[in-house]
């Protein structure tokens, strides 16, 4: 069994997926198609200390979160949080694919002393209890490209003391919206729970508490 690569910033996310250097060193918007990692034995396995929200199509591989497939079948949007085990598999077949799409990085030090930093536990679809991407009609997705793109057009543009809450304040609203979609998605499509780690997660959870 192979060795996670741990990841603990955006720049090293960026240097694992054979990219160019970010704009900005706790938050970044990654254009999919453009990402080029090198497999080993035909496997990525990581472990990253920051948030990733990706929206994207053609994917390459199988993915794993922790201990289970991750379902991508009718999915488009994933998140992924601190701290836990993600792997893809590269099938061969796979690599002649065209992926497209983006992948939104946030470090938790950029949330530092945002009620955000504090709340976003609350969004269950960040951890290992939900294992299905969300899909999302024409409509949604374009309702999350344009918060990507308000993201992305603030941390290039003149940083000045406002920036920091107005992309908190997006990532907030996207944060919303995905709830929105997977309360949505829940009750058309039955989610594979991930048992043990959940119990596992809540029981650490009240106990550090």
């Amino acid at each position: 069994m192979s060795i996670p690569v741990r990841l603990k910033s955006i720049s090293e996310l960026h240097r694992f997926n054979n990219i160019s250097a970010p704009n900005h060193p706790l938050v970044s918007l990654i254009d999919y198609s453009e990402i080029k990692p090198t497999p080993v034995n035909n496997e990525l396995k990581w472990v990253q200390e920051f948030y990733t929200i990706s929206i994207k199509r053609n994917v390459v591989g199988k993915y794993r979160y922790g201990q289970e497939s991750y379902d991508f079948d009718e999915g488009l949007m994933t998140f992924f949080s601190p701290e836990q085990v993600i792997s893809v598999k590269i099938i061969e077949e796979d690599m002649k694919s065209n992926p497209s799409g983006w992948i939104l990085a946030i470090h938790p030090d950029f949330l530092f002393g945002s009620p955000l930093a504090a709340n976003i536990k609350k969004y269950s679809f960040l951890n290992y209890s939900v294992s299905e991407a969300l899909f999302l009609s024409e409509k949604e997705e374009n309702t999350i490209y344009e918060i990507l793109q308000n993201i992305k057009g603030e941390y290039q543009g003149n940083l000045d003391q406002f920036s920091q809450h107005i992309i908190i304040s997006q990532l907030e609203l996207l944060l919303n919206y995905a709830e929105r979609f997977y309360q949505r998605q829940f009750l058309t499509r039955k989610i594979s729970n991930h048992q043990i780690l959940d119990r596992l997660e809540t029981l650490l959870e009240n106990y550090l508490a």
